[in-house]
């Protein structure tokens, strides 16, 4: 008995870039659009903190559990703020400053790093600002 035949679509790479070199990067716009819809009013949902976050991010996390590494706080805000999205083509990421609005009027800010050639588009990174 012969094993069942490969199907070409089987076969083929799960992610094949739409030309021959050239692969999709986000834009400021794309990447403005996602962090604004990431982190919402009050930080992210568990779906987007499960299925829009880099495994570097997950680790730090895991490796912070008092802290909320993704909003570099303890507890959720009560507003987010994006601001303007800068893109490093040469770097491959974009970021902007995130704002977290507080009890009294107090803000904190920390950067959100996106890689521009993420599928689909993630977080990759948070540096906190203090």
């Amino acid at each position: 008995m012969s094993a069942a035949p490969v199907l070409a679509a089987e076969a083929a790479p799960a992610a094949a870039p739409a030309a021959a070199g050239h692969r999709h990067e986000h834009s400021a716009a794309e990447i403005g659009r996602f962090l604004t819809s990431f982190y919402g009013v009050h930080g992210p949902t568990g779906y987007y903190r499960e299925h829009r976050v880099s495994q570097v991010l997950k680790d730090k996390q895991t490796g912070s559990p008092d802290a909320d590494v993704l909003l570099c706080a303890q507890n959720a805000p009560q507003d987010v703020g994006i601001g303007p999205v800068t893109v490093a083509r040469s770097a491959g990421v974009g970021w902007a400053t995130v704002t977290t609005h507080w009890a009294a009027g107090a803000t904190d800010t920390f950067t959100a790093y996106v890689r521009l050639d993420s599928l689909p588009i993630r977080l990759d990174d948070v540096i906190c600002a203090g």
